[in-house]
């Protein structure tokens, strides 16, 4: 692959190799998942038929519906020709809706990208000043609430948390709509069910990071310079307690898109979650292995993104992950 000039050597043999290393990953998880699927029990043409015809599939309907998707060949034969028609860009079409899984996922991607966004601002809104505050009053008593509130936030299951949310707002109080997507006020919920749990994991991160910042050297001579304390914090000492922390937020926000299936169903919200799930029960096997890829694929863009982010915060980490 060809990139710029203007793009360093170094940097261009690093894209080079991390391209590659994600094309792997993206067969693994394509074979893998292609594989677990045929080993599920349920036969899709019986399951999808009989939601159709709203009766047991006969016999012959049976065949000739595995005949028309290509389910009578091999399962090797099979992935093949499906990583053939990925590869061209096309994600095949669902045996349910019948519809191309390319045109669905592209209608379901942007909600659930809106909530993992949504749900990644109200973490950092609240794991940074918390984490900060937890380090700079180490011990005392406003350490303590903030560990305290890290581990509940920790320990609480997202779904237990949304079903509270929903019984809270909606239910008792009146506000907030329950379900669906579209508006600022159904995005509320699911991301504040989201954003607290994984602000509760960069709380505790941002504030062992703050501790082993503060005790470095070169903050006391800041400090001996008469620089005020909050500039000390926020601009020395947070910029470098940020770097370890760029490499889970990346993986979390990764993982929201994981979160987003139970919370999506939860909230009845149309994302991917809920696409997957719907998907799974149909045995429709086209939407699940495209959500699966899209979802690798995302993991292995933010992964890449998180690294490059790595050289911006510290220049002297190199293209290669180690200090120069």
């Amino acid at each position: 692959m060809a990139f710029p000039p203007a793009i360093p050597v170094a940097m261009r043999t690093y894209l080079a190799y991390r391209l590659g290393t994600s094309a792997i990953v993206m067969i693994g998880v394509s074979l893998v998942t292609y594989g677990m699927i045929f080993l599920t029990p349920g036969n899709p043409a019986e399951v999808i038929l009989s939601e159709r015809l709203d009766r047991p599939p006969s016999q012959a309907e049976i065949e000739a519906f595995e005949a028309e998707h290509g389910l009578t060949d091999p399962v090797p034969v099979q992935y093949g020709r499906w990583l053939t028609d990925v590869l061209r860009g096309d994600l095949g079409t669902s045996y349910y809706a019948e519809t191309q899984v390319t045109s669905m996922i592209g209608t379901a991607l942007p909600v659930t990208v809106e909530l993992a966004v949504a749900s990644m601002l109200i973490a950092l809104a609240i794991a940074v000043p918390t984490g900060v505050l937890s380090a700079v009053y180490q011990g005392t008593s406003v350490d303590v609430v903030c560990q305290l509130g890290s581990l509940v936030g920790v320990s609480m299951p997202n779904f237990w948390l949304a079903y509270l949310l929903i019984l809270a707002f909606p239910l008792t109080l009146g506000v907030l709509p329950v379900a669906g997507a579209g508006s600022p006020g159904q995005l509320v919920l699911p991301a504040v069910t989201l954003g607290t749990g994984m602000a509760a994991v960069l709380t505790r991160l941002i504030r062992a990071s703050m501790l082993e910042v503060l005790a470095e050297a070169y903050v006391d001579t800041a400090r001996s310079k008469g620089l005020r304390g909050r500039i000390v914090r926020y601009k020395h000492a947070l910029r470098n307690a940020l770097i370890p922390v760029v490499t889970i937020i990346g993986l979390q926000f990764g993982s929201l898109l994981n979160g987003a299936v139970v919370i999506e169903v939860v909230f009845q919200r149309p994302g991917l979650g809920l696409l997957l799930v719907d998907a799974v029960f149909d045995r429709d096997y086209p939407v699940i292995q495209g959500i699966t890829l899209i979802a690798a694929g995302i993991f292995v863009v933010t992964n890449l993104f998180v690294d490059l982010a790595y050289r911006s915060l510290d220049p002297r980490v190199s293209m290669g992950g180690e200090a120069s």
